[in-house]
């Protein structure tokens, strides 16, 4: 069997560097925020990492199965497409996301002329925001004019230990729907605006019949 190459270390003995090691790589990180959200075909990831070049992309998912971040599998029939997902150790990345993206929110000022976007990349900021709402634990489906996502809050298990707790699209046992524009769910990520002052001041709507949704509608 050939041996595999030696990656790129820092060659320091400390947590942070081994943890870069591993994870450190450009791109990596984002694919990570992609399988988060549940398994991925290699042309999903592709669509949703705009700027990432195949032979990257590929090298990168390599990097990962190696390092236990990540496993390949075939979907069973009638499916025929092969899925890249975190493993329980990619999964515990999801913390490190969460604060990655709590710190860089305040960059997310002013969206660029070049700057790609997709709905479901306000999940990672907005998960935390709204883990203490009332009636949780739930299922919410945010929507947005860039598109839908959902997000899995509340409880008290670790959230990694819960699989994918946010993706595209609705979820088919969504106990509430958010809507609101771009800029009130980054105020919400942002911690510059609650769930409860937008419903007052007309900045979300929520959708449902359930208790969960009455509660945040307060009603």
């Amino acid at each position: 069997m050939p041996r595999q190459p030696r990656r790129r270390s820092y060659d320091q003995y400390c947590a942070a560097a081994r943890a870069l090691d591993a994870v450190g790589d450009r791109w990596t990180l984002l694919i990570v925020r992609e399988l988060l959200a549940g398994p991925r075909r290699y042309t999903d990831l592709h669509a949703d990492l705009p700027g990432v070049s195949t032979d990257v992309l590929a090298s990168r998912l390599k990097d990962m199965e190696r390092e236990g971040l990540a496993t390949r599998r075939k979907l069973p029939p009638p499916g025929v497409a092969t899925v890249y997902e975190m493993t329980a150790r990619g999964r515990e990345l999801l913390p490190v996301l969460t604060a990655l993206a709590a710190w860089g929110a305040p960059e997310l000022a002013e969206r660029r002329p070049t700057d790609a976007v997709r709905a479901h990349w306000f999940a990672i900021p907005l998960i935390q925001r709204l883990r203490r709402l009332p009636g949780a634990p739930a299922v919410l489906d945010v929507r947005l004019d860039e598109g839908e996502f959902h997000v899995r809050v509340g409880g008290d298990e670790p959230l990694a230990d819960l699989g994918p707790v946010y993706g595209e699209g609705a979820a088919p046992d969504a106990d509430a729907r958010l809507v609101m524009d771009a800029e009130t769910c980054r105020a919400l990520a942002k911690g510059t605006l609650t769930v409860e002052e937008g419903v007052k001041e007309g900045r979300i709507e929520v959708a449902g019949d359930g208790p969960v949704a009455v509660a945040l509608r307060g009603e």
